[in-house]
């Protein structure tokens, strides 16, 4: 009887690991390292786990062309959206939480942005050209993929590794494209190349991607000289939107029997980078990653292991929109900001099958992060306003730090073919430290060893921390019928402050305060080494209809709420002297940016995201045409403060109409977004109105050869973006004008492969 068992308590095993739990097996289920096994028994029903959605290489394919932002990829799916940055740089939030509140893993890599202002966030590191898969958990996120996070999981993955079959020999194949878009004249190209046998294979994949400011749909200010500087920009012209960049990845990996080692180099160069909400610019970024992996199957389960490291040296100031050629700012050098950090990773996780109905998954994690961010002294020729920025190098954050070690475990458990269960804890230490700081002189700033001054009290606190985290994840699946899918879960989940919201320290200078600040609001920003990490308490509940097959129609709803304890918000800050911020009308002020300190608060957020597809036709002349459609409502407040929680996307919705006949592919696509009127008072957060957006796409495919053609916006609306921030993308900086959103954009794109 027990031999009869074991191949369908392994076929259960690789079902759920590749429908239920990571990516990570997603990843290698194109690349099979197990011999055949052959199961006679029913077939197991199984949908994808809850809060959870799975891009894969067929859906991204129309995407391509149309952007070089990777984030921008997950626009597709419900209760996604993007914080406006740069060009290729924006940040994903989940259900109104965002950046380091989610974790993003790159190959598998836990990646941290390097910045102040998080110009480097993980996922502009992978180009979409080179995105295989992208796997979402949203709220309930299981134990096994989630850690130091509390809005959820997205895994990103590039290509497995290829083989050649057996007998055949020599595997050699890639491919090549490029594509051209007509608003901001936005162009680039990629190559990539294999060449393998049934046991080793080789990769290399290359990309570049670049673009100048693009333009709104009319005209959101005035024509003109920006202030200070020799650069035009028309009415329409959003400013310091330009960017450019490389990215190269060279694979090896080995697989004999069932086991598969894989070694990846990576290397991203981006000469710059504009920032229309930011006031500076990313001048330089260079990149370099080691990803080394072993992936083995056994007769009890599967064992999986990763080292990684990744060196960032990144460098702002300001591109020519904003850089100032006359006035009391006239230098040559700017305000450079440098900023070098190192991410150290190590992984062991495994999955063993005890029986036909339980499966444990075990695991564990350690990362070393360490950053510093300096700025050195401006030109001397600087006027005496500016007498604040004169002298030594001003640092920042010194010698930070930031230690994680994670310990896990979760069941799995199928009860009968209806019930499915999942039960997960983890448990997680976070320490982290800093250096002592110094501003760019003692005259202005204090002597950094006086405890009188502001430098020298930060120094006399004691900075090292240390956060003892647990996370809990219960999941509940019930499949009534063929037709008929719930499912229900609860997360406790924590994360701990990155080292800007703990370390930041500057309060006796504005300019220091507004280079900390990821939010693109315009204000300046200042830490709390005291903050507590965060915890989040989150139910959620999914009901899906489709049918039998799940291939021809699907409608799924879920609704979802968390409560915040401990949430990272901000307060403005208050008291200070001599040319300190923090005074004054700072805490009344309701038509200016404003100056805030991180702070810990409490917080709700409630809403519901939906997906729908329907066939409308089947087959005819003009083939089969199908709807699809995603809805996504969120609300935040913090319930301390009584005030709106920041940069939460209101109300919106896609509609698509798809026709598929032979090799073409078309769509006409609705996007419609509410007006943003629930604004946090606290930020002085900018208000935008609804508006619709009509897109087309149209793709070819004969035999290896791929065209994409589409336009966006075709109606060449002028908008807001609701969480495109504040306008500062040219001088002078003033308070009240969003970012637009991007104009008409005519795009082309071809891909080959050989």
């Amino acid at each position: 009887m027990e031999r009869e068992r074991k191949p369908i308590a392994v076929a259960v095993a690789l079902a759920l690991a590749g429908g239920w739990q990571h990516a990570d097996a997603q990843e290698s289920s194109a690349t099979p390292v197990m011999k055949e096994v052959v199961v006679n028994a029913a077939r197991i029903d199984d949908v994808d786990p809850l809060d959870s959605r799975r891009l894969d290489a067929a859906s991204i394919a129309p995407y391509r062309a149309a952007t070089s932002d990777s984030a921008r990829l997950l626009d597709a799916l419900p209760g996604v959206s993007t914080y406006g940055a740069g060009g290729v740089s924006s940040l994903p939030v989940i259900r109104g939480l965002a950046d380091d509140r989610i974790r993003i893993q790159v190959d598998g890599m836990n990646l941290i942005s390097s910045c102040a202002n998080h110009m480097n966030p993980p996922l502009s590191y992978i180009d979409p050209t080179n995105v295989d898969s992208v796997a979402l958990f949203a709220g309930v996120t299981p134990v096994s993929a989630g850690g130091d996070s509390i809005a959820g999981t997205i895994q990103v993955n590039s290509p497995p590794p290829e083989f050649a079959k057996a007998g055949e020999g020599k595997l050699l194949k890639g491919q090549a494209g490029a594509f051209y878009r007509s608003n901001g004249n936005g162009r680039g190209a990629n190559l990539s190349a294999t060449i393998a046998n049934e046991m080793l294979s080789l990769n290399y994949a290359g990309s570049t991607a670049q673009a100048d400011n693009y333009r709104a749909g009319g005209s959101f200010k005035a024509a003109g000289l920006s202030e200070g500087t020799s650069e035009w920009l028309d009415g329409d012209e959003v400013g310091s939107s330009l960017y450019k960049s490389q990215n190269q990845l060279l694979s090896l990996a080995l697989r004999h029997a069932e086991h598969l080692f894989e070694l990846k180099f990576g290397y991203q160069h981006m000469p710059y980078q504009g920032f229309p909400n930011q006031r500076m610019d990313l001048t330089d970024n260079t990149s370099q990653q080691v990803n080394a992996r072993y992936l083995g199957e056994y007769a009890w389960g599967s064992l999986e292991a990763r080292a990684y490291h990744e060196d960032t040296r990144h460098t702002m100031n300001f591109l020519d929109d904003k850089l100032q050629t006359t006035g009391p700012m006239k230098n040559l050098a700017g305000m450079p900001m440098d900023t070098h950090g190192k991410t150290t990773g190590v992984q062991l996780k495994a999955e063993i099958i005890a029986s036909e109905r339980d499966l444990f998954r075990v695991g564990g994690e350690y990362q070393k992060y360490r950053l510093d961010d300096w700025w050195d002294p401006i030109s001397p020729v600087v006027a005496m306003p500016m007498a604040g920025m004169k002298g030594s190098t001003f640092w920042n954050i010194n010698d930070g730090q930031r230690d994680r070690f994670d310990v896990y475990g979760e069941w799995e458990a199928r009860w009968s073919r209806q019930w499915l269960s999942q039960l997960g804890l983890r448990s997680s230490t976070v320490r982290m430290d800093s250096g002592d700081v110094q501003g760019y002189n003692t005259a202005f700033y204090g002597d950094p060893q006086n405890p009188a001054s502001i430098p020298g009290a930060f120094n006399a606190l004691d900075r090292q921390k240390t956060d003892h985290n647990i996370d809990l994840a219960a999941l509940l699946r019930f499949t009534a019928a063929a037709e008929q899918t719930y499912e229900a879960g609860y997360a406790r989940k924590t994360r701990s402050p990155n080292l800007y919201e703990r370390y930041a320290w500057s309060t006796n200078n504005p300019m220091a305060m507004n280079m900390v600040n990821w939010f693109g609001d315009g204000n300046g920003y200042v830490g709390d080494v005291d903050l507590d990490p965060e915890v989040a308490h989150t139910i959620s509940a999914t009901a899906s209809w489709h049918d039998a097959a799940r291939e021809q129609w699907n409608l799924s709803v879920t609704p979802f709420y968390t409560y915040v304890q401990d949430y990272v918000d901000a307060v403005r800050c208050s008291g200070g002297s001599g040319m300190s911020p923090c005074q004054g009308s700072n805490l009344t002020r309701t038509d200016n940016f404003v100056y805030l300190q991180f702070a810990n608060q409490t917080a709700r957020l409630y809403g519901a995201d939906a997906s729908a597809r329907l066939p409308l036709v089947q087959a005819s002349a003009i083939g089969k045409l199908t709807m699809t459609g995603v809805l996504s409502y969120v609300r935040g407040r913090n319930s301390q403060s009584d005030d709106n929680l920041y940069h939460i996307m209101p109300l919106n919705a896609k509609l698509a109409l798809v026709q598929n006949s032979g090799a073409w592919t078309n769509t006409v696509e609705g996007v419609f977004v509410d007006a943003k009127t629930q604004v946090s008072q606290t930020r002085n957060e900018l208000r935008t109105s609804g508006y619709g957006l009509l897109n087309l796409r149209s793709s070819y495919e004969w035999k290896q050869l791929r065209v994409d053609i589409g336009v966006e916006n075709l109606f060449d609306r002028l908008y807001e973006s609701p969480l495109g921030g504040a306008y500062l993308g040219q001088r002078p900086m003033l308070y009240g004008t969003a970012v637009p959103g991007t104009g008409r954009s005519l795009y082309a794109g071809m891909n080959l492969r050989f």
